[in-house]
């Protein structure tokens, strides 16, 4: 009979932990993961992103309203795409403007003061996106040379085959290779581990 009753007091344990689970599940979930689409806020997500403004943008703005239904593409691109470019371009100053416009649009300025005025009205996100693209970002094809460039970055630390040193040894202040000059007993293990240093 104790048994029994034991059984259903864990039972009820378990019913009411479930219980208090649902109603407070906020307090177990991660504080980046709440709000609309918190997807947007992974950093896989981020670095998913497609456009890399070439290094002659400077400022970019995004002017659109709030409502209306030719606004629908920019309002998609601002929720979507916008912090994925903001992750891509740090250097580039992004700025969005609500509703102060009849008709949506987005200006950049570029290094030599020039301004770039791109109308974005009854566009979707994916047909801005790629109009940004085509005009003001970089291409695959740079983006892939400018990756193996970071790769190449002459680095002094740097050391071994299609570096400047083929050893450590070459930058000064480090110890010699054992190969030229022997290192001192003191350094060398078989003369620590079994007790040669004596001598």
């Amino acid at each position: 009979m104790e048994q029994n009753t034991t059984a259903q007091q864990w039972c009820w344990c378990v019913i009411v932990f479930f219980i208090f689970l649902g109603e407070h599940k906020h307090i177990f979930n991660m504080p980046f993961m709440v709000g609309r689409a918190p997807i947007r806020r992974t950093k896989e997500y981020l670095e998913k992103g497609r456009l890399v403004f070439k290094d002659m943008v400077k400022v970019v703005t995004i002017n659109y309203n709030t409502k209306g239904n030719a606004h629908e593409g920019a309002r998609d691109f601002v929720f979507w795409y916008l912090p994925q470019i903001m992750y891509k371009n740090p250097d580039v100053q992004i700025i969005g403007l609500k509703n102060m416009t009849p008709t949506p649009f987005i200006r950049t300025w570029l290094d030599s003061g020039a301004e770039v005025l791109m109308d974005i009205d009854s566009k979707n996100k994916d047909e801005i996106l790629s109009h940004l693209t085509r005009i003001l970002g970089k291409s695959e094809k740079t983006l892939e040379e400018e990756a193996i460039q970071k790769e190449k970055k002459d680095n002094p630390a740097n050391f071994g085959r299609g570096c400047d040193r083929h050893c450590i040894c070459e930058i000064p202040g480090q110890v010699p290779c054992p190969g030229v000059v022997q290192l001192p007993k003191s350094m060398r293990g078989k003369f620590n581990n079994f007790g040669l240093n004596k001598s």
